[in-house]
Order: C-alpha cells, then sequence, then structure tokens
C-alpha cells in the first residue's frame, strides 16, 4: 500500500518451482511441499509428508485436478499401501470447488504477484515464509452460499449459453 506497482520491460524469468498443498478446510492449516519438478515421484513425496502431519488415526481425502501426475501406476500402488487416503478428482474446468485454490489465490494475490525473485530459491524462501505465516494464524475458507444455490446458479448458467444460439 502506497508504493506504485512497478513493471519491467525485460521480464527475466530465473526458473520455476512446484508446491504442492493440502488445506485442511476445518482449521485453514495448510501442507505444503515445494519441489523443482512436477512428476509422479514428487508428488508421491508430498502425499508422505501428509501421511506423516496427519494424525495416524485419521482418513485422509484429498480434492484433486485431473492433472496425469495424479493418476500414474506409481501414485496408484504408494496408495495402495496407504488405504487411509482417498482421491476425489474435480471435474474439468472446475478448481473452484476446490478450496485450496482459493489459498493458491490468496498466495498469489498477496505474496508472488509484485514480488521480484532473481532465483528459485528466493521464490521458494518467500512461499515456505508464506505458508508459516499462513499456519501461524491458520483461517479456514467459509462458503458463502450453500450448495442449492451454487447449483441454481450453475443451472442458470447453462440454461443461458444453451439458448444463445451461439
Amino acid at each position: 500500500p502506497g508504493v506504485p506497482e512497478r513493471r519491467s520491460h525485460d521480464y527475466i524469468r530465473a526458473g520455476t518451482t512446484t508446491l504442492f498443498a493440502a488445506l485442511e478446510v476445518a482449521t485453514g492449516k495448510v501442507i505444503g511441499s515445494l519441489h523443482r519438478r512436477h512428476r509422479a515421484a514428487e508428488f508421491k513425496k508430498f502425499l508422505a509428508k501428509v501421511d506423516k502431519e496427519v494424525p495416524a488415526g485419521l482418513e485422509v481425502h484429498l480434492i484433486l485436478d485431473n492433472y496425469a501426475t495424479h493418476k500414474t501406476p506409481a501414485v496408484k500402488k504408494w496408495l495402495l499401501s496407504h488405504p487411509r487416503f482417498h482421491l476425489h478428482f474435480t471435474p474439468t474446468s472446475s478448481s473452484w470447488l476446490n478450496l485450496v485454490e482459493r489459498w493458491f489465490a490468496e498466495l498469489t494475490q498477496k505474496k508472488l504477484k509484485r514480488g521480484v525473485h532473481r532465483s528459485v530459491q528466493a521464490l521458494e524462501r518467500d512461499i515456505r515464509a508464506w505458508v508459516a505465516d499462513w499456519n501461524d494464524h491458520p483461517r479456514p475458507f467459509i462458503w458463502t452460499e450453500t450448495a442449492d444455490e451454487i447449483l441454481d446458479k450453475v443451472a442458470s448458467y447453462c440454461q443461458r449459453i444453451s439458448d444463445s444460439g451461439h
């Protein structure tokens, strides 16, 4: 606040990182895991971290997008040996159904969008700090409309686009 947004004419990409995150919907706590690649091997490491951090007596339900990494034979094999894990996949183009996506939006808007990261290490340091700060005072996301209200809006939208004549 109070500082004009700056933009450079010579954007240089210093690299990328992958953030896997699990949001505990009741409390808002996040389990995050950063990796340089986005393959089944890294996703399995993330699942192992979740397995370690979630108390043993609890079932783990993960809501995921349909990215191929989540469905590989290696991941399926891991899941067979960890029966408390249950994967649920959102329909294509329905990421808004997954509340962790709302958390990713917070991270993007409040930490990354106007940030300057001259290296992947700097980017990862900022993300780790954001996760730690968030978890010091986690906040659950609360739906402001009922499921019926949301479904009515979706149905109304579907009716409008099907009647558009296009």
